[in-house]
């Protein structure tokens, strides 16, 4: 049986994480001995899944809906479709919108205006 400090060592998260995980469910309430949490290897595993979803962009609520928020028996891969199509939907519109802003900077730093109120128009040929 491992304490937080070990396992916070071993699998690079905070204690503070490692007990916040564990209050809102996330992670199990570990067993006590003595007053202090003695995790399982077990531990690990149920990180690295928290640690990948998170990798792929989930909130700690949807992470919770991934872990408890469907009936025991539903595969995982139903878990992560059913989450995972609208967060790519989410990605997608984050990138478009990233594009954009690497457009109008790119067209900024081309900028040559003398007056700032000359680039309000920016998507006119005032500042190309």
């Amino acid at each position: 049986m491992l304490t937080i400090g070990q396992v916070a060592r071993r699998s690079g998260v905070r204690t503070s994480a490692l007990r916040y995980y564990e209050s809102i469910g996330l992670l199990p309430a570990p067993m006590r001995l003595g007053g202090q949490r003695r995790y399982g290897e077990d531990v690990f595993q149920q990180l690295a899944l928290i640690g990948l979803a998170q990798r792929a962009g989930f909130s700690i609520a949807q992470i919770h809906t991934l872990l408890h928020g469907f009936p025991a028996q539903t595969p995982a891969s139903e878990r992560w479709q059913a989450l995972a199509a609208p967060k790519l939907a989410e990605v997608q519109a984050m990138m478009q919108r990233l594009s954009e802003m690497q457009n109008t900077l790119e067209r900024t730093l081309a900028c040559t205006c003398t007056a700032l109120e000359d680039c309000v128009a920016s998507s006119s040929s005032a500042c190309r």
